[in-house]
Order: C-alpha cells, then sequence, then structure tokens
C-alpha cells in the first residue's frame, strides 16, 4: 500500500524505513533506487512540489524535524566525504530483541545501538554547504513564495532547545509574517496557534531563550554568503549517490529531510565521544574546522537530499523543465517576441535618456549567455560598457534598480576606492578551518553584475584592490574566476553578464563599448528621473518584460551554410577600400550581436535583415565613439 500524500511529505523517514523492512528477505531488491524513485514519481504529479515547504521562505521552525522540504541553493563549498552507519542493530533493554535499522538520511541513531553487531554496515556520503542563491531579487522570492501551497505551523517537538536564527530578526522576506524582534522570555512549549495555511499571518512566532553559550556563537558565526547583506538559511546538504554529478556553483533546487536535531549543537558543544551520532570521524577535525563544519542545527540545518533538480535558470515565471518541454510554451510566445521587444524598446529608452542605441544594445546584453567554449574563448558573451553615464541625481543606482526588477539574480558593485580596496570578490581557501570562504564573485550563472565606475574617485588601489580589478578583467574577457588555494590558483568558469556604467570608457575591457547620447539636459536630470515610472513587484507589464528576457535567453541559434558565405562575402567587401577599417574582432563582435538580434525578436537562424541591421548598428555605434573622442581628446 502507498502512502498517502501528508505521509510522504510529513513523515519520509516511515516510507524509507517501510521499503528497508521489505529488502530484508530480499537481499537484492534495490531498495535504496526504489525509494529515490517513489518520491521522485510522487513529485513529478502535477503541482506535487508545490505542495513540500522550502526553506527559501518558511521560518525553520515552522517547519517539522524530519519532514520533506525543498530549497533553491547555490553550492558553495564541497566538503570531504564522511562515513555513518548505513545499516546498524538496536537491542531492546528489557525484552534483548534485536533489530536491524537503517540508518540513511539521518543524523543520530535509536538508543540501544549494539556497535559490536556483525551486522552493521558503514556507508559513506558527501557533504555539500549550500546557502540561497546569491543576488536573487524580491520579485523571484515573492513569486516562489507565492505559489507555495504548503501548509506549515510551528514545530512544537523542536521548541524547548531552539535557537532563534539570527538572520530572521530583521528578515524583510517574512514581512507577512509575525516578525516581532526576539525578546527573552520564558521558555515555553505547546502550540501557539492553530494549524493555518503559510503566509496568512495568524501563526504567532514560538520562541525560546537560547542558552547564552549558544547565542554568542551565533551571533559571529559566519554563514559564508558570496554577497555582502545576504538573508536566508544556509544548508549542510547530505548527499548519498552520484554526488560526482555535482559541481561547485551548481543551482539546485534540494529535495530531502530536515534534520535540525538539538543533540547535532550539543556534540558540537561537547564532544561527547559516547554519544551515538554517525560519524565516529569527527574527533580527526581541528576545532576551527569543527565550528565550520558542525554549526548549530538551529542555525545551518541539515538536509539529507534524496533529489536534486539542476536550476538551468530561476526565472519562477517560466517552467525549468527543458527547452523540449516547455515547446507549447515557446511556440506560443515567439509570435509575440517582436511586440514585447518594441515595448521593452520603448520603456529602455526613457530610462537611458532618450538614447534609442543604447537601448537596442542593453536589450541584447541582457539576453547573451555563454552557450559554449572553444577552448579558452567563451562563445556568446556581450559585456556592454555604457559610458557618458550623468553623475548626478543617483542615475546608476536608480538604473540599477530597473535592471533589478527585470532579471532573477543581479548585484550592485560600487567600485569605489574604499570597495575596491577592502572587498573579497575572488573565493579564497582556509585551510585552518578546511573551507572556501566565499567572495562577491561566486555567483549563478547568467547573474547580471553591475559595476559602477562613476564611483571610481583619485587616489592609489593597493594590492587587494589591484586583484580585484585584475579578477574583474579577467572575469569580463574570460568568463572565468581564478579561486585562491594559496599555493596555486584553480580556475572556475563562469556565466554572468557584466554591464559597466561610467563617465568616461571603462578601465576594464568589454565586449561592445556605447556612449550614451542625453536627450535630457541636466538640469532637468533629477526632475526626468523622479517621472520614470517604477512598476510594481508583479506588474503585468514586468511580467512580460522579465518572461521575454528568459526565453530569448533559452532559444538555439545555427548560421546556414548561405549565410555564412555572405557575411564572408560582405567582410572582404568591407576591408576592401581600407583593410584597417575592419578587423576580425569587429567581425565577431558583429555576429555576436546579429545572433542576440535575432534571438531578440524570436528568430533562431540569421536572416539577411539581422545581418545588415547588426551592420548598420555597429556603424552607428563606431560613429559615436570616434565623434566623442573628437570632442574629448583625452578620452581613451
Amino acid at each position: 500500500m502507498m502512502p498517502s500524500t501528508h505521509d510522504w511529505i510529513n513523515n519520509p523517514l516511515s516510507v524509507v524505513e517501510g521499503m528497508f523492512a521489505a529488502s530484508q528477505n530480499n537481499p537484492n531488491s534495490g531498495w535504496e533506487a526504489k525509494a529515490v524513485e517513489f518520491f521522485k514519481a510522487q513529485l513529478k504529479e502535477k503541482d506535487a512540489h508545490t505542495w513540500v515547504p522550502s526553506l527559501n521562505d518558511v521560518p525553520l521552525h515552522y517547519l517539522k524535524p524530519n519532514s520533506l522540504v525543498k530549497f533553491r541553493c547555490l553550492i558553495q563549498d564541497m566538503f570531504d566525504p564522511e562515513f555513518y552507519m548505513g545499516v546498524y542493530e538496536t537491542v531492546d533493554p528489557t525484552t534483548k530483541a534485536k533489530v536491524l535499522r537503517c540508518g540513511k538520511y539521518k543524523d543520530v541513531t535509536e538508543c540501544g545501538v549494539d556497535f559490536n553487531s556483525r551486522n552493521t554496515v558503514t556507508a559513506e556520503r558527501q557533504t555539500f554547504y549550500c546557502v540561497p542563491i546569491p543576488g536573487e531579487n524580491p520579485w523571484v522570492k515573492e513569486s516562489y513564495a507565492s505559489s507555495s501551497q504548503a501548509r506549515v505551523l510551528p514545530s512544537t517537538s523542536y521548541a524547548p532547545t531552539r535557537q532563534k536564527r539570527s538572520y530572521e530578526e530583521d528578515d524583510d522576506d517574512m514581512d507577512d509574517m509575525d516578525t516581532q524582534p526576539q525578546k527573552q522570555r520564558e521558555p515555553h512549549t505547546g502550540p501557539q496557534g492553530p494549524t493555518d495555511q503559510h503566509g496568512n499571518g495568524d501563526c504567532k512566532r514560538q520562541e525560546t531563550e537560547a542558552p547564552s553559550s549558544q547565542t554568542a556563537s551565533a551571533s559571529h558565526l559566519d554563514l559564508n554568503f558570496p554577497l555582502p547583506g545576504e538573508k536566508g538559511p544556509s544548508c549542510l546538504v547530505k548527499v548519498y549517490e552520484e554526488w560526482d554529478s555535482f559541481k561547485l556553483n551548481d543551482t539546485l533546487e534540494v529535495y530531502g529531510i530536515l534534520s535540525v536535531s538539538p543533540a547535532l549543537s550539543a556534540l558540537a558543544d561537547e564532544k561527547d565521544a559516547s554519544s551515538s551520532v554517525l560519524d565516529p570521524a569527527e574527533c580527526m577535525e581541528t576545532a576551527e574546522e569543527q565550528r565550520v563544519h558542525s554549526p548549530p542545527a538551529s542555525l545551518v540545518p541539515r538536509l539529507h537530499m534524496l533529489y536534486a533538480r539542476p536550476l538551468p535558470h530561476i526565472n519562477p515565471l517560466l517552467p525549468s523543465a527543458t527547452l523540449e518541454d516547455n515547446s507549447a510554451l515557446f511556440s506560443s510566445t515567439l509570435g509575440e517576441m517582436a511586440s514585447v521587444r518594441a515595448e521593452l524598446l520603448t520603456y529602455f529608452t526613457h530610462i537611458l535618456l532618450g538614447d534609442a542605441l543604447a537601448a537596442e544594445y542593453l536589450i541584447l546584453h541582457l539576453i547573451s549567455n555563454v552557450y559554449t567554449r572553444r577552448d579558452v574563448l567563451p562563445l556568446g558573451k556581450f559585456t556592454l560598457n555604457l559610458s557618458g553615464c550623468p553623475n548626478v541625481a543617483s542615475y546608476t543606482q536608480r538604473f540599477y534598480q530597473i535592471i533589478q526588477q527585470l532579471v532573477p539574480c543581479s548585484y550592485y558593485l560600487g567600485m569605489s576606492l574604499q570597495n575596491m580596496n577592502q572587498m573579497r570578490l575572488v573565493p579564497k581557501k582556509d585551510y585552518v578551518a578546511n573551507r572556501l570562504v566565499s567572495g562577491a564573485l561566486q555567483l549563478a550563472r547568467n547573474t547580471s553584475l553591475f559595476l559602477d565606475e562613476t564611483q571610481l574617485e583619485q587616489g592609489q588601489l593597493d594590492t587587494t584592490g589591484v586583484r580585484n580589478v585584475t579578477a574583474l578583467g579577467n572575469l569580463i574577457s574570460w568568463q572565468k574566476v581564478d579561486y585562491d588555494f594559496n599555493y596555486h590558483q584553480m580556475e572556475f568558469p563562469c556565466n554572468i553578464n557584466v554591464l559597466i556604467a561610467s563617465e568616461g570608457r571603462s578601465l576594464l575591457p568589454s565586449d561592445c563599448h556605447i556612449h550614451l547620447q542625453t536627450q535630457v539636459t541636466p538640469a532637468h536630470m533629477e526632475e526626468y528621473l523622479s517621472s520614470i515610472h517604477m512598476h510594481s513587484q508583479a506588474s503585468p507589464q514586468l511580467n512580460k518584460f522579465r518572461l521575454y528576457l528568459s526565453m530569448a535567453r533559452q532559444l538555439d541559434y545555427s548560421i546556414s551554410d548561405e549565410m555564412t558565405k555572405s557575411v564572408e562575402d560582405d567582410f572582404v567587401d568591407m576591408r576592401k577600400d581600407d583593410p584597417q577599417s575592419v578587423s576580425a574582432e569587429d567581425l565577431h563582435r558583429m555576429l555576436v550581436v546579429a545572433r542576440l538580434l535575432c534571438l531578440s525578436l524570436g528568430q533562431t537562424s540569421l536572416s539577411r535583415d539581422s545581418w545588415l541591421r547588426a551592420k548598420h548598428m555597429d556603424a552607428l555605434r563606431r560613429s559615436r565613439v570616434e565623434q566623442h573622442k573628437c570632442v574629448n581628446g583625452n578620452e581613451p
């Protein structure tokens, strides 16, 4: 008999243990694979995934320990594999009856383990340190949270020793819940409100006084988020199968069994050798490593992975299935792409102070994507340097806020001297704690990185500053970040959309430089900018733009042999009169622009019209840059 919906979500361990018990009569039953397949099959049912509560939008103390939860995350670090008791035997103290138990998907065993049993099976699992996706924008979080149908209520079984997570104290994402600051109060158990649908606001927060020693450790526990000011839980994800298929910085939606046993925190504090936690190798760790690898479960819960879905994108408006699975949606939307593009072009022209050509390039930049690598060369990247940005009325910050409303993930980096000299952009290995200390360039694929060079002022870059500027240059040119492993550097490929806003030409490289031709006088700038309409987060117009930008990036693209020949002939003709006028680099850029133009119009192969339009746009852009050079002789 198959478990009911609530059983497999509320008590997944009973499903696992039932299959384990049934397998005892048939050693070759392959019960472990069947258990994973069972959960995968349940989650494939229509809307089933929306019934599973998410660590991203439900506070930890609202989640039932040992229930099935999901977590949208990035793999920030990978720890060493650990051993655990996969199968162990317990002895009843009164009847002396022996029972075989399954240790999979658990951190703590039952009492009465027979450590001398010959039936004990030691197994291995991997641990990933996962964080919420860096720079995930508020509209994405809100959209995912509002689509959830999970029923949650304050957990009571965990309350007496629960320590309030420090990141919740000012967590804006929980506005719809009762989020008053933590007050010291008498510990109390028992339900604090009716069983309720998540988000109704009627559930009262259940709080207990944290032990003072734990409170102190929580305040300085570094959750190792790549970006400053991020909130949300980090998580130790225990992986049982095919862990070699995961890579650092992968974005996943993990479905797993939540483990928040207070015993984990107690053990980290006491190191009690006689306790029956399923990890005998812990004693080999240094104190610093122990602190990082076994943080309090109330701050860093454990999640025992049953299934992980790779996320090719995190736009909640676009199903995350493959292109083939979305073919019906794509074909119905392709026809509308040209009209949505026209609306977006008008919107961007307004934001870019009346400059329609710059608006065209901005659209192309936002749908660009590294689609393949040829040797070390990343193909498809399109870093845009928008120079001529006014340094008044916080223009660049307002411009970034518009981008932030349209793309799923983004980060604003003001390139002030202080930021460049003090920020850690590149992740660095800490050998004492045996962990990768994150940096601001440890980002998910297709994150929009907005570099504000208008913040740069006179002064000296120190060693850190030079290293950070070099790292940004390498990211732009090669789409890679060299992580610092002290004695050597390790290359990690990435796929980041970099937009540089500057007054003069940027000191960083770019694939395309366009100088902004503003139609607004400085005197009217403040008034003009305040008139720009900021849509509400869930506006249908914005949703249309968000879906358009994500879809254009997903489309396939090809060039026919006939068009390849035509482009080659054009290139020869352009160089006939003046071989210096067009370089191979210029041709490469025009081909990238032509590709992005086609995709922006919903076309999947290069047409003659798009090629001619790309050439025309490039000619206009180049003449503008030349013209600006002549006016400002000192301009590089």
